[in-house]
């Protein structure tokens, strides 16, 4: 079917769009560092909306400017295997930057230099909430992405964070999901073009530009969250680079993971419309018996398939069997996810922006904030903290590709992200060991709440 490709005129022209655009006053807390950069993931996002992957020189003047704003903020952590992170002290950080209109400092942006939450502890009698987990310096990888210097796998967003706290609410009907979608006009007209074809003819090239013009531009869904957030980014930007990597637009960079293409054998069989999609899953959440202690552990992205058929007025969904070489793509894409990861950032963002997610079910659902007597006011009133507004991703150009297996031309897919944090949060086990690591915790909270200084 179709796949998501820049056509070389557009990828020429994104390399004279400013990579680092502009945030406006209201923004201020998050927009005076260089940090607040419409590029996420690899990807750009126009005023029309269209989705399109940075070009090389591009990638490199936003890592030259990231790198810039990083040394000008004059703090990059230090790695730790355990590191305490107080939302008593980010709140406070985050109110006092609000009312004086000043930049939040990058150790609060960044959570500290955590890389993923492990644990979330309740200090009722400090009035706190903390979160815990391993945590790296900060450096810039060469795409631009803010990394850990020694694991090379992103931080923590508070902004993220902020988004999840404000919308966790409205995700508990659907989830938090992503989808790329061909348009039912243009399935219309995609048909009626092959049916003129009958063949793919002596000029594949020809049949394929036929069939981008007809499905037209491919619509991009995002639910559960704000389209114009950072999370919503990163949802888009991940979808965009599973589905580029499994029609072999791109390598992954790991042997063990082709694209779909690639593993079709000459003369064999494909499906005629295969979807991938990223689901999440964890293992029960762990607590105390008062429900104050909590640890959240084995997650994992699972890549799944379904086979769809074009139909009057749209697609249908998963209407013959799922392929079995898209399934063993999916696996391979499942065993290789951690790996991949570390080698694009904007996967390991995507479980970020997952368990930021979790947390939030857990604090709402659980009333961990009450229970606390913590009051996250400045980080959950929209009229106070401003949040950086992007560019809503609404399409991305669509390209017919394939490669000839034998006598056989087989067509790419589309694909997905979703998850629900409301599921996870409610899954949970009992762990009276909890109780004794969160007295430690709580020991090992920063000594001055308003100065997060997590070195």
């Amino acid at each position: 079917m179709s796949a998501i490709r820049l056509p070389a005129a557009l990828r020429r022209a994104a390399c004279l769009v400013p990579v680092l655009a502009a945030l406006v006053q209201a923004n201020v807390c998050f927009g005076q560092m260089g940090f607040g950069s419409q590029a996420v993931g690899g990807i750009s996002v126009d005023a029309d909306g269209i989705v399109r992957t940075l070009e090389p020189k591009a990638l490199e003047s936003l890592a030259a400017e990231r790198t810039r704003a990083l040394a000008d903020a004059g703090w990059s952590g230090k790695a730790s295997e355990s590191r305490t992170v107080s939302l008593k002290a980010v709140a406070s950080a985050v109110k006092e930057s609000t009312a004086k209109g000043t930049p939040l400092p990058a150790e609060v942006q960044f959570l500290g230099g955590l890389q993923r939450i492990e644990r979330v502890f309740v200090d009722p009698d400090g009035h706190d909430i903390l979160l815990c987990g391993p945590a790296d310096a900060l450096a810039v990888d060469g795409s631009g992405a803010i990394v850990g210097a020694t694991s090379r796998r992103p931080p923590l967003h508070l902004e993220d964070l902020v988004v999840c706290l404000r919308a966790i609410e409205a995700a508990r009907a659907g989830g938090m999901t992503c989808s790329i979608d061909p348009t039912p006009e243009g399935i219309a007209k995609l048909q009626a073009v092959l049916r003129r074809q009958g063949t793919m003819g002596p000029d594949p090239k020809a049949t394929f530009t036929a069939m981008e013009q007809a499905l037209g531009p491919q619509k991009i869904t995002v639910g559960g969250v704000p389209t114009d957030s950072r999370i919503a980014r990163v949802l888009v930007a991940a979808d965009y680079r599973m589905k580029r990597i499994g029609m072999g637009l791109e390598e992954s960079g790991l042997k063990a993971l082709p694209s779909y293409l690639a593993m079709i054998p000459a003369g064999g069989r494909a499906a005629t419309l295969p979807r991938f999609w990223l689901e999440a899953d964890y293992d029960p959440i762990s607590r105390d018996p008062d429900e104050l202690a909590w640890s959240i552990g084995g997650r994992r992205m699972k890549c799944l398939t379904e086979s769809d058929v074009a139909a009057q007025g749209g697609m249908k969904r998963g209407a013959v069997p799922a392929d079995a070489l898209a399934k063993k793509w999916c696996d391979a894409m499942t065993a290789s996810y951690d790996e991949l990861a570390g080698k694009q950032p904007v996967f390991a963002e995507l479980v970020n922006c997952i368990d930021l997610a979790v947390v939030a079910a857990l604090i709402k659902g659980r009333q961990l904030d009450g229970r606390a007597g913590c009051d996250l006011s400045p980080l959950t009133d929209a009229a106070g903290l401003k949040l950086p507004s992007y560019d809503v991703p609404a399409s991305v150009p669509t390209v017919a590709t394939g490669v000839k297996k034998g006598t056989t031309w087989v067509l790419s897919a589309s694909g997905g992200v979703k998850f629900q944090p409301w599921q996870f949060a409610a899954n949970t086990a009992e762990a009276a060991e909890l109780a004794a690591s969160r007295t430690v915790a709580i020991a090992a909270r920063p000594a001055t709440l308003s100065g997060c200084s997590w070195e």
